[in-house]
């Protein structure tokens, strides 16, 4: 017979057996480099036993040689073999195996096949695993460019950035990547794209001494930068301080380069596992030892305990996951997202909290403009025209802000540029923060356009431009004028205020230009230009439906609070609660875990600070998604239960995600939860009725065992059993799910897959008895007194439950599979119906067969085909009174 069995099949081997925990790597910034940061240059050289010339090539060698080369990781990655080890060394692993020769060596070679496929496909799934975390440390290593121009004896030369070592001068020009972490000890208008690292959308500037206070996060420190980051502009010389593996780029390839913890479903599964093979070595012995005593053939009772141990071995339940997950892969791949790890599909229905990165994901990833008003906050175009003509006519590179302006090309007639010709320019710098170009008009004046930060700007002007009229700087109105402006800041934009001044032509001066720093003064304050990397479209909506479908949004960036904010409300996520880096910092576990219970944004916040906070809500059995695209999101990416990742991403993120998005709309991932919870319900439907009636079993077979006179069984008719229900059962995947299953995460409780097993299980119990007593009483099978009587007792015997069996667990899934009434108010998909109904036949049939001949049975009468017919009516019918009190109780 099929011992209604379940259990679960897992590559993962339980943290507390067979493995040691090895320590986790914090990813953080290495203290030197924090130390360095606010040193002294004459400090900062001796502490790095260095000079301004830098290190001589004997020297350099010998650090090489102390330090070891400036990559990220070393090649941990283990041979084949070892991979194969460790992938084996798991206890339902060498169970399978053992049941498998035990089968080969009795001559059940189809029992023997099926169970080696299992472990073939088991292990072949944590090399999978393996593989891809190695795999994603090494795209990584790739990253870092080839060369880097560092003074050795006191001359630039160009090497490989491997052969760079703690104390050598590196010099950085526009465009270069940062080799290694550095200490900046000269700059000249240095600004550095560090989003990779810390998800800002703008460049950061940085200087050769400290501008930040010392208690902020060492991200933000203003004379450090980190490999992985690259100059957006200007120029500067700096000191390697660390390299490698010390740098904080190789503390995130390291990490990820660990093995991946497991997730809520892996947990799942490994609970479950250990729950099916502890009821496996308490059953198998008993049955054993009772047939070997009360049937005195200890030969037939091995050969009995070693077919129960087959039927409880959970043979199906991989083929049911893998084609669940399969079939939810393939409906995703239609929706345009590509799934890489099937398992993440349960683990996408499973997840009650989606943490996401706000760059790249919520929004799009490109600086525009979003407002050009005058003073009073109204939209000007006379503003927008200004602030065109001056980038425009901007020599040199175009940054971010300028490229965002010179978008509007539709404003090119109305600022009348073919009319204008320029006369002179007044290049950035760092003191005045303000650029200026002049232009001469048709009328024959020079004009002034000045742009700049807001409070740099302010004291050059003498009036504003508001309503036709210019008003004095010191007007009563000046602290509103503040405000207006503060009001852009606080919706999180940059803003540049933009001026004009009109003037005579000026002479040239020989050696200088027309125009220098001392004509910008006395200027029109004219109005402001605001940027914004703005959210998605599709971002609002999404989140919207995710909340709909009981998952609560986080939004976890390295940007500022201000602009988090902002896009944070553009999408409808609350800022009542807003956590910062530099609070996290701090934290224990525990205090953290509280703070992510109710915190909706973190801000400010580094990779490590990312990492945590994931673990954090897992560690409140929480199943969290993680969705990003950046360097910085890679830890994040690698610890989370589902992590999801966007085609535009970097080569890092997609590699260490799960899902990648293949469209930016991200209601996608809706649909991927829905499909998850789809894929998860089939699932459960399957390991609900196998631990169900493997429970109830257990009390039949033992029953049996003890009262029977005969083996209640033969190994070979319960294999017969086995192959049957486990053909009915492969169109579980396919079977519609209700609505009510799919509205609100699920995960796996043990506790309510307890409740249903011992509540339900027995139902199965009770008309296995039934069956015995009519077998034994009514068709007189207790009858054993000669060897031909007691050989046609056994005969009937046994086919009298093989079909009672096979008809009532054939039949029970479709009570199962659904919380409504079966048949009635949920029906199955057509091939689950199919397939039942051949099998519940096929059982009907097979005793008066050749075949039911050959494996032991005899033809039963026609007096227990009334019988059976009430016994499977009456079953389905207590199973859906016991599963409808369960539920009326909140126990499942």
């Amino acid at each position: 017979m099929q011992l209604r069995r379940s259990g679960a099949y897992s590559a993962i081997v339980p943290h507390r057996l067979l493995a040691t925990r090895r320590p986790e790597k914090r990813i953080r910034v290495a203290d030197l480099v924090v130390e360095c940061a606010g040193l002294e240059l004459d400090r900062l050289y001796e502490r790095l036993n260095t000079r301004a010339t830098g290190l001589s090539i004997a020297e350099a060698a010998a650090r090489l040689a102390e330090h070891g080369p400036n990559v990220l990781a070393k090649d941990h990655r283990p041979s084949a073999w070892r991979m194969l080890w460790h992938a084996v060394l798991n206890p339902l692993v060498i169970l399978l195996a053992v049941l498998a020769t035990i089968s080969f060596a009795t001559g059940d070679s189809r029992a023997a096949t099926v169970m080696l496929a299992m472990i073939a496909l088991g292990v072949g799934l944590k090399l999978y695993q393996e593989a891809k975390a190695n795999t994603a440390a090494a795209r990584l290593k790739e990253m870092i460019s080839v060369k880097a121009t560092v003074v050795r004896d006191g001359a630039p030369r160009e090497i490989a950035i491997a052969e760079l070592v703690p104390g050598d001068m590196v010099q950085l020009t526009a465009g270069d990547m940062l080799p290694a972490d550095l200490r900046f000890v000269q700059t000249k208008d240095l600004f550095v794209v560090q989003g990779a690292l810390t998800g800002e959308s703008f460049p950061v500037e940085k200087f050769d001494t400290e501008q930040a206070a010392p208690t902020k996060s060492p991200l933000e420190r203003t004379t450090v930068g980190y490999l992985g980051t690259s100059v957006s502009s200007g120029a500067a010389t700096a000191v390697v301080v660390a390299t490698g593996k010390d740098t904080y780029l190789g503390g995130m390839a390291e990490s990820i380069q660990e093995r991946p913890a497991q997730t809520a479903f892996d947990r799942g599964i490994a609970r479950f596992t250990w729950l099916m093979i502890r009821l496996m070595a308490v059953m198998v012995p008993l049955v054993f030892v009772i047939n070997g005593i009360t049937k005195g053939s200890w030969a037939d009772a091995f050969f009995f305990a070693v077919a129960v141990a087959v039927g409880l071995t959970p043979e199906m339940l991989p083929m049911i996951v893998t084609v669940c997950l399969s079939k939810g892969a393939v409906a995703m791949a239609e929706k345009k997202v590509i799934v890489k790890r099937i398992n993440a599909i349960q683990n996408l229905g499973a997840m009650d909290v989606l943490c996401t990165d706000k760059t790249g994901t919520l929004t799009r990833d490109q600086v525009v403009l979003e407002r050009y008003c005058d003073v009073s906050l109204r939209e000007d175009e006379n503003v927008l025209a200004l602030a065109y003509v001056n980038s425009h006519f901007q020599t040199g590179l175009k940054n971010i802000l300028d490229r965002a302006v010179l978008a509007h090309e539709e404003i090119h007639s109305h600022a009348r540029v073919p009319e204008l010709t320029k006369v002179d320019e007044i290049p950035f710098d760092f003191e005045r923060r303000i650029m200026s170009v002049v232009v001469r008009t048709p009328e024959g004046k020079d004009r002034i356009i000045s742009k700049g930060a807001p409070e740099a700007i302010f004291p050059r002007c003498r009036t504003f431009a508001l309503d036709g009229k210019l008003l004095p700087m010191d007007h009563p109105h000046i602290e509103e004028l503040k405000k207006e402006y503060e009001r852009l800041n606080a919706d999180g934009l940059r803003v540049l205020a933009l001026t004009t001044k009109d003037v005579a032509p000026h002479a040239a001066v020989k050696g200088h230009g027309v125009y220098g720093k001392a004509d910008e003064c006395d200027l029109v304050l004219q109005g402001y230009v605001a940027f914004l990397d703005p959210p998605k479209e599709t971002a609002a909506g999404a989140i919207e439906a995710l909340r709909h479908h009981g998952v609560s949004v986080k939004v976890i960036t390295g940007d500022n609070d201000i602009v988090a904010r902002k896009i944070c409300r553009d999408v409808g996520l609350p800022t009542d609660c807003v956590l910062l880096g530099d609070a996290v910092e701090p934290m224990t576990d525990e205090q953290l875990a509280d703070a992510a219970e109710k915190t909706t944004l973190f801000a400010r916040v580094s990779p490590a600070h990312k990492e945590r906070i994931i673990r954090a809500l897992q560690s409140r059995k929480h199943t969290v998604g993680f969705l990003g695209d950046g360097i910085n999101d890679a830890p994040a990416l690698h610890v989370a239960d589902v992590s999801v990742s966007v085609d535009t991403a970097v080569d890092i993120a997609k590699e260490c995600a799960d899902m990648i998005l293949l469209e930016k709309s991200l209601l996608v991932l809706d649909d991927g939860v829905i499909e998850g919870r789809k894929v998860f319900s089939n699932i459960v439907k399957y390991v609900r009725m196998g631990a169900s009636s493997n429970f109830g079993n257990m009390f039949s077979v033992l029953g049996a065992s003890v009262f029977v006179p005969f083996l209640p069984m033969r190994p070979i008719q319960i294999l017969a059993n086995n192959l049957l229900y486990d053909i009915s059962q492969t169109a579980i995947p396919t079977d519609a799910v209700d609505v009510e299953q799919i509205q609100l995460p699920r995960a796996w409780d043990m506790r309510q897959l307890t409740r249903f097993i011992v509540f339900v299980g027995p139902c199965s119990s009770v008309f296995d008895y039934t069956t015995f007593v009519l077998m034994l009483s009514v068709f007189k099978c207790w009858d054993v007194s000669t060897p031909s009587v007691a050989a046609h007792s056994q005969s009937l015997f046994q086919a009298g439950w093989f079909v009672e069996s096979l008809l009532t667990q054939t039949l029970v899934v479709h009570v199962i599979r659904t919380n409504k009434i079966p048949f009635l108010q949920s029906r199955s998909s057509p091939f689950l119906m199919a397939t039942s109904a051949v099998i519940m036949a096929t059982g009907v049939i097979l005793p008066s067969t050749p075949l039911g001949r050959y494996l032991g049975f005899s033809a039963l009468p026609p007096l227990y085909w009334p019988f059976l017919a009430l016994t499977v009516l009456s079953y389905v019918i207590l199973t859906q009174l016991v599963k409808t009190w369960l539920l009326r109780h909140r126990w499942i």
